[in-house]
Formats: structure tokens, C-alpha cells, sequence
């Protein structure tokens, strides 16, 4: 009896898996839609392009006087020598502690792009949640997290819903910054008042 009471709660616990719903989502395409995460994303880019820049400028400038040294040790001779010496190995360390404090593991680029995402996923969390919620969802999957589907039919992927979820609850003045049309000037467009109105007017008839 006891074989048999085992066999069944396993059975049910069996069914009660395969009987969830499952839902799939691609974080990283509800990401690369939202307007403020491509803002600070592009800051951050930004940034980083800056700090390669300034990286190549010092591994050019140790370059440049490793090789002068090479060339004009043979002439260096006792303090002379030391402190030519210390100079290349001072660049050297300041080289290596460059790439490692910025673009390590741990550097300031992870870290800062740790901090970009990290609003972002709770935001995404809760829409998924309240999508999971609303659709009975069991499970749900990240497309974008190394998960490798084969086939997905589209009532599985609730990405677009999470993503509606999202736009929705975009600060209203995101949507209006991001939204503002603009004129061949470049500025933001908006009503003619009747001042201007009569300017453009004054300006035609000045032209005839």
C-alpha cells in the first residue's frame, strides 16, 4: 500500500508540473524598447568609449618611452638610469591597473552597468508578475538567459504584453520628451501664437 500511495503522489505531483502554464519572455528585447534604459545605456557607452580612449593614450605614452629607453639605456649611467627605469615600470603598473580598476571583472564598467540594469529588471519583474498573474501563468521563462528554443508558439511569449505593461507606466514626462516633434530647426514643435504669426506675415510682405 505504501508502494502505491508513493506511486501516486508521484504521479500527481508529476501531472501538476506538466499541468502549469508556462509562459516565455525576452527580457533583452523589452529592454532594447525602453526609451529610458537606451538613454542611460548610450550615457553609458559613452562613457565607456571615453575611458578606452584615455586607456590607448596610456599604453601609447608606455610604448613611446619603453622604446626610447630600449634605444638610450646604453648611454644612461647610475641615477640617470634608475629613475628611467622606475618611470617605464610606473607606466607599465598604471597600464595594468587601468584595465583591471575599469574593465575587470569587478571594474568600474560591470559595476556601472550592474547599476544601469538593475531599476530596470525590478521594473521588468513586476509587469512579468502581474502578466503571470493575469494569464495564470505557472512558470516563466527568459528567452534572453541562455535558454536555447528550438520552436515557440506565439501564445507562449508573453514579451509584448510585459513590454505594454512597461510603455504604460513610463514617467509622462519621459513619454513627452521622447515623443516631441520637432521642427526644421531642431526645436521641440508646438502651437504658432498669433505674435508669431504676424512676424512670419510682416517677413512676407517685406520679401514682395
Amino acid at each position: 500500500m505504501k508502494k502505491i500511495a508513493l506511486i501516486v503522489t508521484f504521479l500527481f505531483t508529476t501531472t501538476q508540473i506538466y499541468a502549469q502554464k508556462i509562459g516565455v519572455v525576452d527580457t533583452n528585447y523589452v529592454l532594447s524598447k525602453l526609451p529610458q534604459y537606451k538613454e542611460a545605456e548610450n550615457r553609458l557607452n559613452t562613457q565607456i568609449e571615453q575611458w578606452r580612449s584615455d586607456l590607448q593614450k596610456l599604453q601609447a605614452e608606455y610604448e613611446r618611452k619603453r622604446e626610447a629607453f630600449e634605444n638610450e639605456k646604453v648611454l644612461l649611467v647610475g641615477d640617470q638610469l634608475k629613475l628611467r627605469e622606475k618611470e617605464i615600470v610606473d607606466l607599465e603598473a598604471s597600464v595594468r591597473n587601468t584595465i583591471g580598476a575599469r574593465f575587470g571583472s569587478n571594474g568600474e564598467v560591470n559595476q556601472l552597468r550592474s547599476n544601469l540594469t538593475k531599476p530596470y529588471q525590478d521594473q521588468i519583474w513586476n509587469a512579468i508578475k502581474t502578466v503571470s498573474t493575469k494569464n495564470n501563468l505557472g512558470i516563466v521563462l527568459d528567452k534572453s538567459n541562455n535558454i536555447s528554443v528550438i520552436f515557440l508558439d506565439k501564445k507562449y511569449d508573453y514579451t509584448e504584453a510585459v513590454l505594454n505593461l512597461l510603455v504604460k507606466t513610463l514617467p509622462k514626462a519621459e513619454e513627452n520628451k521622447t515623443n516631441a516633434p520637432s521642427n526644421s530647426n531642431g526645436k521641440t514643435g508646438g502651437k504658432i501664437t498669433p505674435r508669431a504669426k504676424a512676424q512670419k506675415r510682416g517677413g512676407v510682405e517685406a520679401s514682395k
